[in-house]
């Protein structure tokens, strides 16, 4: 049951994570809004993977092919999936935004029973259906509004489908990393994947966008605050991924919906309307269902 408690810890985490970044976004841009989750969460990253070490001492790393495989696009997905999810927030909003990202759940379970091979029951893919519905309510574009909605939408569900992919990427890597400690594994996978993400994106935005830097710097402490919560939410999605399938693991954030709905109203004076409150009910009886598999 420890991925259950994992992944309930994450999932607010990850609420006030993407809050702290949407803050962010305006003098940096999304992508330097991007590295602050990586860069400044990486001091926070180690540091859990230290306890790790300590606390797993006959532990045997292999970092084979597979792991680095995984591991690479683990970190790429989830670099496009921040990005498209913090453009998404501009356009539809902090809480529908936070909403749509919730594609990653029924992309994460098809995913998985194709290529991993994960048993799904009828239960599963009846929630499936019913989560694809509510997504499908909530990017619908409003009637002349559709040059407004399309955009957010998209970008909403661009960023569930990365996600999708970086979740399962995660979970092959901290199970090929060292099976018989996957706590361990997903620390280490989730500090790889960090300092990878970290140089990278820093690199690019050094050449193409330097002025998102120097905000992101000149920002450090709120960045460093992101940082933090974004780092325990991180490893504690891979600790939960390395203990049971992306599926039910993305189930329990169903909890980030109200959450979010409420920080949005909280911080960003936003309020859902009542097709964004059905498509939203539609989604999160979806990923309920998805709890039985």
């Amino acid at each position: 049951m420890l991925w259950i408690l994992l992944a309930i810890a994450a999932a607010p985490l990850q609420v006030a994570r993407n809050a702290m970044q949407r803050g962010l976004v305006g003098d940096a841009g999304p992508w330097g809004a991007t590295l602050v989750r990586f860069l400044f969460g990486l001091p926070f990253s180690v540091l859990i993977l230290g306890v790790a070490v300590l606390a797993t001492p006959d532990a045997a790393p292999n970092p084979t092919g597979r792991f680095w495989v995984a591991a690479i696009l683990g970190a790429i997905s989830q670099v496009a999936a921040t990005g498209a999810l913090l453009m998404a927030m501009r356009r539809s909003g902090f809480a529908v935004a936070i909403l749509l990202q919730q594609s990653s759940l029924p992309m994460a379970a098809v995913i998985g029973w194709l290529v991993l091979g994960d048993a799904l029951g009828s239960a599963v893919w009846v929630g499936v259906a019913l989560a694809t519905a509510g997504l499908a309510v909530l990017s619908w574009p409003r009637p002349g509004q559709a040059s407004a909605d399309l955009p957010g939408g998209l970008l909403g569900l661009t960023a569930g489908a990365a996600f999708a992919v970086a979740f399962n990427a995660f979970r092959q890597a901290g199970q090929a990393f060292d099976p018989g400690h996957p706590l361990y594994s997903a620390a280490a996978a989730l500090v790889v994947a960090q300092l990878m993400q970290s140089v990278v994106l820093t690199s690019i935005l050094a050449v193409v966008r330097p002025q998102a830097l120097r905000s992101v710097m000149g920002t450090w402490r709120a960045s460093l605050a992101a940082g933090a919560f974004g780092s325990a939410a991180s490893a504690c999605w891979f600790g939960a991924l390395a203990l049971a399938p992306a599926a039910p693991v993305r189930a329990i954030g169903l909890i980030e919906g109200p959450v979010a709905a409420a920080v949005g109203r909280r911080l960003f004076r936003e309020r859902l309307t009542a097709r964004q409150w059905i498509g939203g009910a539609l989604t999160g009886l979806g990923v309920l269902l998805t709890l039985l598999h």
